[in-house]
């Protein structure tokens, strides 16, 4: 797992990020946008203390309608030393934390695993979250074994089209359920206590407008797959950040639309799920990128 021949994503571009950048827009120093205290994740992640997350710049996917394209597309950010990692997570830690929560790791895995070695042996001890889009290169996933206490990782798309046409990449579907079968692998059923996640998987599925659908088919292939032996968290947060060519994405999601789809899992038999109800259609999820804690 290194920098020099990149594969760390499933575009395996296998660029040497040392001298040059990836598609995801990154060269080999770290660079986060916000390191702090966040209360707006599922409850089981956030609880009453909050999840310490830590956004890092530029991501390996790119979604258009992407809400942190501040920092995923445009790359804002400040870099970084590993040490200063190590000691951002401690921080968390001790300001009341819950967990760390890696918000897009992936194009930085060398580095921050690292950080997470240093931080422990500074005295973290509160889970590690790994919070992701899901394009992911199973074979370093499989590196991250006992490494990793809990995933967070979304499923976008169960139509390809949809993944190559709002993602640019090919077999969103194949590549990103067979990720969080690995996922489920390394850490198995859900453990909570008080309240907290302390390992297993949180699978996201942002209902976006006009794909109802798609939706309805990835929450049955969950269920299906993994019954309630993972979360699922049904999303209605999605934010048009920007105008794009396809009308649908230009709009929020509608109560309607949202509805259908929590209804469809509860006919379907689903136990462990979340759900955003009323007024989260009409709040911004998007974080103030201003370099707090960093």
């Amino acid at each position: 797992m290194n920098y020099k021949d990149c594969v760390l994503c499933n575009k395996k571009c296998h660029i040497n990020r040392e001298k040059s950048i990836g598609p995801c827009g990154a060269n080999s120093k770290l660079f986060i946008a916000r390191a702090a205290l966040h209360y707006w994740e599922e409850p089981i992640i956030s609880g009453e203390n909050g999840s310490g997350t830590i956004f890092f710049s530029h991501c390996n996917l790119k979604c258009i309608f992407c809400q942190n394209r501040e920092i995923s597309s445009n790359g804002l950010g400040k870099e970084i030393s590993i040490e200063r990692l190590s000691d951002i997570m401690v921080e968390l830690q001790g300001k009341g934390a819950n967990n760390i929560n890696l918000v897009t790791p992936t194009h930085y895995l060398p580095s921050i695993l690292e950080g997470i070695i240093l931080s422990k042996e500074k005295g973290l001890s509160i889970p590690i979250v790994y919070n992701t889009s899901t394009y992911e290169n199973i074979d370093i996933l499989k590196e991250l074994d006992g490494k990793i206490d809990i995933y967070l990782p979304d499923l976008k798309y169960y139509d390809n089209n949809l993944g190559k046409k709002y993602s640019k990449v090919d077999n969103y579907f194949e590549v990103a359920t067979n990720i969080i079968a690995e996922m489920y692998k390394q850490v198995g059923k859900p453990m909570i206590k008080k309240g907290i996640m302390k390992k297993g998987v949180i699978v996201r599925v942002l209902v976006l407008p006009g794909h109802v659908d798609d939706s309805k088919k990835i929450i049955k292939y969950l269920y299906d797959t993994y019954k309630d032996n993972i979360y699922i968290s049904i999303m209605n947060q999605y934010t048009p950040v920007i105008e794009t060519k396809y009308d649908n994405l230009n709009r929020t999601l509608n109560e309607e639309e949202y509805n259908e789809v929590v209804n469809y899992a509860l006919d379907l038999g689903v136990e462990k799920a979340f759900i955003q109800e009323g007024e989260t259609m009409k709040e911004s999820f998007i974080p103030d990128f201003n370099f707090d804690g960093v």
